[in-house]
């Protein structure tokens, strides 16, 4: 049991949105719906992740393998993307939610990149709560490009400068990782950053994901003894 004094609400949350494609199927809908869905579950998600104290919360929307799904699939992804953007982004930041993308934006169409940058910039002066989302995200990818970076300016590898050089940059290591849906692997999510992550897996699939459940996994993380390697 965790019996420190000091505040047991976990500063930085990371959550792998998986099952939005289950969910649609149990209820007799195109897999798609599944995926609308699960882009307004994270409207939601911020609300209540913001109102249990954490600052930061990290979602895993858009994998680098997610390219290899069908054509039809991954344009109505960007299409929920775009509109994301436009709608339930734009109002979480006029919430006071800073909003961060993370991972491969060159691979977006020129559009989808001068979104995030406007969106990242109308919301960079919120510093209360930030939503990073991983989009065309992989941690080896990351990593790799972070050593890129390291030797193309000529610094030490070192674990330091690696992580300084990552596209997470400025965000926390993460205290909680959440995984949706059943299963129990992480898939490439902040493979450098969870090194020391509690892991939660819960069988609901993402679009179900309730306040209620969240408080749970933060009922039995306070109880949970993290030693860090001591």
């Amino acid at each position: 049991m965790n019996t420190s004094t000091e505040s047991v609400v976990p500063v930085c949350v990371g959550i792998i949105l998986d099952g939005n494609r289950r969910w649609a199927k149990e209820r007799g809908l195109p897999k798609l719906e599944g995926h609308r869905a699960g882009m307004e579950k994270v409207k939601e998600a911020t609300r209540f992740v913001r109102a249990s104290g954490v600052a930061h919360l990290v979602v895993y929307a858009f994998s680098t393998e997610n390219w290899n799904r069908t054509e039809e699939e991954v344009g109505y992804l960007m299409d929920i993307f775009g509109n994301a953007l436009q709608k339930e982004l734009g109002e979480l930041g006029k919430e006071g939610v800073r909003v961060c993308f993370v991972g491969q934006r060159e691979r977006f169409t020129p559009e989808l990149q001068k979104a995030m940058i406007a969106t990242e910039e109308q919301t960079k002066k919120n510093e209360t709560f930030t939503l990073w989302v991983c989009l065309s995200y992989g941690g080896r990818a990351e990593i790799v490009a972070a050593t890129r970076a390291l030797v193309a300016i000529g610094k030490e590898i070192t674990e330091e400068n690696i992580s300084n050089h990552l596209w997470t940059g400025g965000m926390p290591d993460p205290d909680i990782i959440i995984r949706t849906s059943g299963e129990q692997r992480l898939s490439g999510f902040l493979t450098w950053q969870s090194v020391y992550s509690e892991l939660f897996f819960t069988d609901t699939k993402w679009p179900a994901f309730s306040e209620e459940e969240f408080k749970t996994i933060l009922a039995e993380y306070a109880d949970r003894e993290r030693r860090h390697g001591k």
